[in-house]
């Protein structure tokens, strides 16, 4: 552990040496810390400059996306020439720029429950950036279960949220606040109702400086109080959360005791009104199926704008919010597969029709997601 900051050290954080609750022996607390950054995209990119540039001596980076045209209007981490490479690449490249004395360690894979615990072992703070709830729960559980620190943000059009949850810090967790997974299709995601591009600027800054107050020890940390941030009226508001003793996890008699359970696994929502289990099928066998002699129907519920950037051959564009306008044109003899970006719309179409006497239909888990991942 080094005693003391290098000549270029002192320099480039002189502005911290000057705070009394920083000095350089906070600039080293920081030298020697790490933080894993769960995707590097509209709150991963704010808040993964901000830390680099603060002197955070390790940085963990989660990312398995490459860079698309519409990320560049809010992911602040990436350029024009950066374009359809890996958007861990182009993170790296540019933290590196931004300060060479920290240490970037990417991790080119999705977070899942077979690698969350592996990964996030080694840091001190998880943020999470991520924009899905699945992973969202799998940030929580994880934190949880390794007791660090987990600085959770979400952003939706003109509106985000903050706060940090730790139990072990006497805190909720994001349980607490989101019991179970919502209804799928009953939020939408940025890609389907968009967001201003400025705001994850603020929010993903406000998850660097909680992130900081957590490594330097200093100021108060946000347990149990959930900053939300709305840009149209400019305002602030502090919601005040308490630790739910009937928590599944966190709470006096856990259920949830893995990282790998209903919500981390995309299946919290799942069940039609009659309570008959959904039915679902991977991309991998989608493609067997493909290549064969298939009679069904494979149906797009995604956006035209999101249908002509990448679809898969064949299918049939039925954007959600259309779908109870065509269900007389579908087939109830056959089978019905339903794709989306990432899993969640699909689900929403395949209860809609479960709900209307379809027997013979499946939802593609991951999306066209997971179907590029697949190639």
């Amino acid at each position: 552990m080094p005693e003391k900051l290098s000549p270029a050290e002192l320099q480039r954080y002189s502005r911290h040496l000057l705070i009394p609750s920083i000095r350089e022996e906070g600039q080293l607390r920081l030298k020697n810390s790490s933080v894993l950054l769960i995707g590097c995209g509209a709150l991963g990119s704010p808040a993964a400059l901000y830390l680099a540039a603060a002197g955070v001596g390790r940085l963990g980076l989660v990312d398995a996306d490459v860079v698309d045209a519409s990320n560049l209007q809010r992911q602040i981490l990436h350029s024009e020439s950066w374009v359809g490479k890996p958007k861990l690449e182009s993170a790296v490249a540019r933290l590196r720029e931004v300060n060479p004395h920290v240490i970037v360690e990417p991790h080119p894979i999705r977070f899942t429950p077979d690698n969350a615990l592996e990964i996030a072992q080694a840091y001190d703070v998880i943020v999470d950036g991520s924009d899905n709830f699945p992973t969202r729960f799998l940030s929580n559980d994880t934190a949880f279960l390794l007791r660090k620190p987990l600085v959770y943000g979400a952003i939706h059009r003109f509106d985000g949220q903050t706060s940090v949850f730790a139990p072990h810090l006497g805190g909720p967790c994001y349980r607490c606040l989101l019991p179970r997974m919502p209804a799928a299709g009953s939020i939408p995601s940025c890609q389907e109702a968009g967001v201003l591009g400025v705001l994850p600027g603020i929010i993903g800054s406000i998850q660097a400086m909680e992130t900081l107050k957590l490594l330097l020890e200093i100021g108060e940390v946000p347990l149990g109080k959930l900053t939300v941030y709305n840009a149209l009226d400019s305002s602030f508001r502090a919601l005040r959360l308490k630790r739910d003793p009937n928590c599944r996890l966190c709470g006096d008699h856990p259920e949830i005791t893995t990282v790998g359970n209903q919500e981390t696994l995309g299946h919290g929502s799942t069940c039609t009104p009659a309570d008959t289990p959904m039915q679902s099928i991977t991309t991998t066998e989608l493609r067997v199926l493909l290549a064969g002699d298939f009679q069904g129907l494979l149906i797009d519920v995604r956006e035209p704008h999101e249908h002509a950037m990448n679809h898969i051959a064949g299918a049939r564009l039925i954007p959600l919010d259309t779908l109870m306008e065509q269900i007389g044109t579908l087939p109830s003899d056959r089978d019905i597969l339903v794709h989306c970006r990432s899993g969640m719309r699909s689900a929403r179409a395949v209860e809609m029709l479960m709900a209307r006497g379809f027997t013979r239909v499946k939802n593609v888990l991951g999306g066209i997601d997971a179907w590029l991942d697949d190639k």
